[in-house]
């Protein structure tokens, strides 16, 4: 593998097209000149539903009955939600192999996402790693917003999980796009896995055109220094680059959200660095746990923590004039206060918690 770089988030060089792909959308179609597809073939065997099923059904009288099906004597509906859930899923399915789903600019599939990955990673949210969410109402509920969060693991665990907190928890059903460093990109299979979910190059590029459409941007100015820091360093803020992610929620007037996520320190305590392995497969660091490398696969196994995330309250953006995203002094200050804010809570967090794993 070559080895992989971090495009700065502040940095708005080109990229030369790496990581993008052009928008398009799939349809439908027949295969072989007008020969139907397998799913064609078992629609038209099939054939259409019964009356009753497409109208509801008729009284005796010839008077049409309501779409909703009859309620069963136990107060349930009897099998018709299982009829219905068997009936979305083969829909999905149709629309999978037809190819009649949409994905945007940046590859991500809105469909695939929630009915297929938020699934995997929800019960490793709900009974592994057992969330707990707070202040979910501090993120707008329309329109762009940056969240900005601390990062740690060995592995990026913690984003996936705070995106799921936002899909899951947040009453205006939103979705987060998560900023990533291009080595997730270079990686066979989780580059795919990453585009499907909306991630996109930590860049300031992408964050604007996303902030510009009105989503929830999710970033980790820490990086690898985050991530890849010793546990004797847990939960101690690192450098948060030169304030990039201020800028752009400058440029787009968008608010930014601190996010506070405990929990993530301890899966894998990374106890040493080998810098050789690492420089030899092209990866900033190479952890050394107390498992792995040394059980093997059952090494990379993450410890069962108990997580809080925290979002904290929104600091707005939109008041500053055009010109003050060019302000350095301005982007110190801002930048200074989202990390003492994002700090402050995880002091708060670690003395309200009774244990690493309850």
């Amino acid at each position: 593998m070559a080895d992989a770089k971090v495009i700065p988030f502040d940095d708005d060089r080109s990229r030369g097209g790496a990581g993008q792909r052009p928008a398009r959308r799939r349809t439908a179609s027949r295969r072989g000149g007008g020969e139907p597809s397998p799913v064609h073939q078992l629609d038209e065997r099939l054939g259409p539903p019964p009356a009753e099923e497409r109208s509801g059904g008729t009284q005796d009288d010839g008077r049409v009955t309501s779409e909703e099906p009859a309620a069963a004597p136990d107060g349930g509906s009897g099998g018709s939600g299982l009829e219905r859930r068997i009936a979305g899923g083969l829909a999905f399915l149709r629309r999978r192999l037809t190819g009649d789903y949409e994905i945007d600019d940046f590859g991500y599939d809105e469909e695939l996402t929630d009915q297929v990955l938020m699934s995997l990673l929800r019960p490793v949210y709900e009974n592994y790693f057992r969330v707990e969410v707070k202040g979910i109402e501090n993120i707008p509920a329309e329109g762009g917003a940056l969240i900005v969060a601390n990062h740690s693991g060995t592995l990026p665990l913690d984003g996936l999980m705070m995106q799921v907190a936002v899909h899951d928890h947040h009453p205006a059903d939103r979705h987060l796009r998560l900023l990533a460093a291009d080595l997730v990109f270079v990686l066979p299979v989780v580059n795919e896995l990453a585009r499907k979910l909306g991630h996109t190059l930590a860049c300031a590029e992408d964050a604007e055109r996303l902030l510009a459409q009105g989503e929830l941007v999710g970033v980790m100015p820490e990086g690898f220094k985050g991530i890849g820091k010793p546990f004797s360093e847990r939960y101690k803020l690192q450098r948060f680059g030169r304030g990039g992610f201020v800028s752009t929620a400058l440029r787009q007037g968008a608010p930014i959200v601190p996010c506070s996520i405990v929990g993530a320190e301890e899966i894998y305590p990374m106890l040493g660095n080998s810098r050789t392995l690492a420089r030899l497969l092209g990866f900033p660091y190479f952890p050394l746990t107390p498992t792995f490398p040394w059980l093997g696969p059952l090494g990379a196994l993450p410890l069962p923590t108990k997580w809080t995330i925290q979002f904290g309250e929104p600091i707005p953006t939109d008041g500053y004039p055009p010109e003050a995203a060019e302000d350095p002094m301005l982007m110190f200050n801002l930048t200074d206060q989202v990390r003492e804010q994002i700090q402050h809570t995880l002091y708060k967090l670690l003395v309200q918690r009774r244990s690493v794993f309850f």
